[in-house]
């Protein structure tokens, strides 16, 4: 059995055209929501057509800080622990758990399929920035969740390379399933006509990220950033939840939301999201899902970063700014040299995890 966790929106929208894939072979899978995030995953199973989790192991608020996240996590823990048959349902001796990525869920899942003795595959493996505190946790993260897997699908050569101490099968996709909910995303997103697309030029800025926004002055930093760019170009900010609780908290909102050149806008379903994005004549964000993203659309992006685990686009179309603002004004300058076209290989990404979880598949479509 294919037992599948995913907790937050931005694994969904990167494992979404996986359990898609498998949806289209016949390919039986076991989907598990760790319930850390609720905010528009409707919506993007929806986008996606995808069915329901299976099973929710949490139904209460979303979980945004690190106190909750450790009382949320040591209780589907012990909740795995004790009931283990009706979590991971079916023959566990031949049983694989995927994860995905660097969020709490990821290690969590991993965890949970440890604790019921089964395989782990943690999908966007291999990435590092080589600084436990940014991106922080999400660093820490990945080298306990390496620990815990058997199988390895990394984005790429380079990730594949840092995987070199740890035991398992590691397999080379070449790049992100994002890519792939990209291919999935756009031709829709034509016949989306509910979404404000301005008649002028506009930015995107997309900005939660920890070392961001959880400490005064590490976001007084980011505000008076974000002014210096929209004075070059009018931003639409899309607002997560912790950022807005954050902005507020600290007394930055009303400062935003006074600036003529800053529009507030609350977030979008994924397909929604590309819409806006793709319109635009520039990125600015700290997530690693729009620099790849920006990458694959060859979108000029700035990243609000000290580091980055993601070689996607560093170069060509994304700049990391290290917080410097000379950085950013010559980025402003010469927006325009920063496009790209990316070529994507002839094997996806979701055809190779395929491959590897075969061994581990009750239903199967003869055409695979």
């Amino acid at each position: 059995m294919i037992h599948v966790i995913i907790g937050t929106k931005a694994q969904l929208i990167k494992m979404a055209p996986l359990l898609a894939y498998f949806n289209y072979h016949g390919i039986a899978y076991h989907y598990i929501s760790t319930g850390q995030h609720k905010e528009t995953i409707d919506d993007i199973l929806s986008n996606f057509n995808l069915r329901t989790p299976d099973i929710l192991l949490y139904n209460g608020p979303d979980i945004t800080s690190i106190k909750q996240m450790a009382v949320w996590g040591a209780k589907l823990l012990w909740q795995t622990f004790w009931n283990r048959q009706k979590v991971f349902p079916g023959n566990r001796r031949n049983s694989i758990v995927l994860v995905h990525g660097d969020t709490f869920s990821t290690l969590l899942g991993a965890l949970m399929g440890k604790f019921a003795k089964l395989k782990i595959g943690h999908v966007e493996s291999g990435l590092r920035s080589f600084n436990f505190f940014h991106p922080f946790p999400e660093e820490i993260t990945r080298l306990l969740t390496f620990k815990l897997s058997d199988y390895y699908f990394c984005p790429g050569e380079w990730a594949v390379k840092n995987l070199t101490k740890e035991k398992g099968l590691k397999i080379n996709t070449a790049f992100n399933t994002l890519h792939e909910s990209l291919q999935i995303a756009l031709p829709s997103i034509e016949r989306i006509t509910d979404v404000d697309i301005p008649l002028y030029t506009y930015a995107v800025a997309t900005l939660h990220r920890y070392e961001n926004i959880y400490k005064a002055d590490a976001l007084a930093r980011l505000v008076n950033l974000i002014e210096q760019i929209a004075t070059s170009c009018p931003l639409l900010f899309i607002l997560h939840k912790p950022t807005e609780i954050n902005l507020k908290k600290f007394g930055y909102y009303q400062r935003l939301a006074g600036n003529s050149r800053i529009e507030l806008r609350p977030r979008y379903d994924y397909f929604r999201f590309i819409k806006l994005l793709y319109g635009a004549h520039f990125v600015v964000s700290d997530g690693g899902s729009n620099q790849e993203e920006c990458y694959y659309l060859g979108k000029p992006v700035i990243l609000l970063r000290q580091s980055t685990e993601r070689k996607e686009g560093l170069g060509k179309n994304c700049v990391l700014s290290y917080y410097n603002p000379q950085m950013i004004d010559d980025f402003l300058n010469n927006v325009d040299k920063y496009r790209h076209t990316f070529k994507p290989q002839t094997k996806s990404p979701c055809q190779l995890i395929t491959q590897q979880c075969l061994p581990f598949v009750e239903q199967i479509d003869e055409k695979l």
